[in-house]
């Protein structure tokens, strides 16, 4: 038989309250800063101090499962009768699980709707550490869900409704929150209930049929990559600019025209001038005459420009993330093998596979030189972690703010942040950068798919490649050249000539015989073409006339080998050969 009651807590004594004894028992006395004075018993923690014993708000009750074990559930009552009311009703479960109507498992769900959704949502959190996703991820996933049990009124499992998410998605589409955001608060919530149902704490999914909103009609950011020409500027501005700022020129911070010789110059109407592409040259000569008296300061300067250039070189050949490059480190590299790589190890990794990358010869002695200026780096050690104590060390120091760097190396450079279509440059679009290329250079597209890494092509085509700078112009020259002003038998004799006069390609004379389309099948138009050897099909048709051993099919395919003789369809002969014997 169960019973409920209320569970005893202790807390520290609140300040200021006076401690006294009644009837051997001792009491604290305290008055709260609104309400009443209170009084509780006193008694002693594990370290010795003084504490006070408190009842909790609400009963809880305390009965046997159906597996036999004693377990207390809050009731979350604060009246003893309708906290005695949830006590019959586990107890009525308990009894359906002991003569087997409901499973173990239907009980234990029943009892996850009770209990409170942050300590499910920290469950959560610790499965989602266990499977080593990253800290950042994992705070995101957090916040997410915080906000939506908030907002959405989701207290405990058995308040999750389909409905209220809903609701919520199209208040925030109101608010102005984008189709890509509100679908990454759905995917929170998805996930986090196909977690609820592997762990049997639901029995289904209730936010799974609520429907995405379609992120194509409102792209709030677009990335763009950048040409051949731009990535030079920016790799010379990269170069040289953390030097160059110490070269800018002084103006005056008013349009005003000065007001005399004989006015004083004042500190706060100069300012320094912004750097340009075509100055920096001389801004770089202006900060060397400058700092002429520290050259280690100027050597530094140089190592931090080289260090950004080849940062962006690195993204731009390599397709890695920021993440991925800021992770790496000395001893993974391989610069003297035959095909210099990196390996990035699987807990740095998007999708926690591992990957080796290739590099490219310009870019490993790139790398190779800016390794040779590191003390104690021996590139023949590189990836031997035993023998070189300097395989831990980042292979660049990477900063945080690396997009607002960006930002200023662009705008130096003379290259728009955001083109005419609305299309903006940051860190990821070098990514972008390295797929459009790549599909620009004639890469195969599996190919990309795989330099890229990502798990389907429509990924890697679709979203990373930027189908401006592929040449589309160049892919028309290839098309038919068709003149409206020719005459009608000039064009027909001009089409017979090349051979698109609407005949069958594969039964010209002229055809190659070891064209490179030969043997395949292709579609032109509405016309299944067949590309093979004039040679080849005669052998073919004499062969399979003298097949034929009915003498009604060889009359038949010598009358249709005559009527092709006569429309000018060569390729055909009438069979002379008798029946097998």
């Amino acid at each position: 038989m169960g019973t409920v009651f209320r569970q005893t807590r202790t807390r520290p004594l609140p300040a200021g309250a006076e401690v006294f004894t009644r009837a051997g028992q001792q009491f604290a006395r305290w008055k709260p800063l609104k309400g009443k004075t209170r009084t509780a018993k006193v008694t002693t923690g594990e370290d010795g101090t003084l504490r006070i014993q408190t009842e909790a708000a609400t009963f809880t009750a305390k009965f046997r499962n159906g597996q036999g074990v004693i377990r207390e559930v809050s009731t979350r009552c604060r009246d003893e009768d309708a906290a005695r009311s949830v006590l019959s009703k586990l107890e009525r479960r308990a009894e359906l699980v002991r003569s087997e109507i409901i499973s173990p498992a239907e009980d234990a769900t029943a009892d996850h709707q009770l209990t409170p959704l942050a300590q499910h949502f920290a469950a959560f959190r610790e499965h989602r550490t266990a499977k080593g996703l990253t800290s950042i991820r994992i705070d995101n996933t957090k916040s997410k869900l915080d906000r939506l049990a908030k907002e959405c009124g989701f207290g405990r499992l058995a308040d999750c409704s389909a409905d209220a998410l809903t609701r919520w998605l199209n208040c925030q589409q109101g608010n102005g929150m984008s189709p890509g955001n509100r679908n990454e608060y759905r995917q929170e919530l998805v996930g986090f209930g196909n977690w609820c149902v592997e762990t049997h704490r639901l029995s289904v999914n209730p936010f799974s049929k609520v429907p995405t909103a379609d992120a194509k009609l409102d792209c709030r950011r677009q990335r763009r990559s950048m040409t051949e020409a731009e990535l030079v500027q920016l790799l010379e501005v990269a170069r040289w600019r953390p030097l160059a700022e110490y070269g800018r020129e002084s103006t005056s911070a008013d349009d005003k025209p000065s007001e005399g010789a004989g006015t004083k110059r004042k500190r706060s109407n100069w300012i320094k001038a912004a750097l340009k592409l075509n100055g920096l040259q001389a801004a770089v000569e202006r900060a060397r005459e400058c700092l002429a008296k520290n050259p280690d300061f100027v050597a530094k300067l140089e190592r931090l420009g080289r260090e950004r250039a080849l940062i962006y070189k690195t993204l731009v050949l390599t397709g890695l993330r920021k993440g991925e490059l800021a992770s790496l480190t000395v001893g993974q590299l391989d610069l003297d093998a035959p095909m210099p790589f990196v390996e990035l190890d699987a807990a740095d990794e998007k999708n926690r596979q591992g990957s080796t990358i290739p590099l490219r010869l310009d870019l490993a002695n790139d790398l190779r030189e800016w390794l040779s200026d590191v003390p104690n780096v021996s590139t023949l050690r590189l990836r031997n972690h035993n023998a070189d104590v300097t395989s831990d060390r980042k292979l660049f120091r990477v900063p945080a703010g690396l997009v607002r760097i960006l930002n200023r190396d662009l705008n130096t450079a003379g290259i728009p942040k955001r083109d005419e279509r609305g299309r903006t440059l940051d860190v990821h679009a070098l990514r972008g950068t390295f797929a459009t290329l790549l599909s620009k250079g004639g890469v195969a597209p599996r190919t990309a798919q795989a330099a890229m890494r990502h798990s389907t092509i429509d990924l890697t085509m679709n979203t990373y490649t930027d189908p401006k700078l592929l040449d589309v112009c160049g892919a028309l020259d290839s098309l038919p050249s068709l003149n409206l002003n020719a005459s009608p038998s000039t064009e027909r004799n001009a089409m017979r000539a090349t051979g698109t006069d609407g005949r069958d390609i594969s039964r010209s004379t002229d055809s190659p015989k070891n064209s490179p389309d030969a043997g395949k099948s292709r579609l032109l138009g509405s016309f299944a073409v067949i590309a093979s050897g004039n040679a080849d099909r005669r052998t073919t048709r004499k062969a399979n006339a003298e097949n034929l051993t009915k003498p009604k099919e060889k009359a038949l395919f010598a009358g249709f080998a005559s009527k092709a003789s006569q429309v000018g369809m060569t390729g055909f002969e009438p069979a002379t050969s008798t029946s097998r014997t």
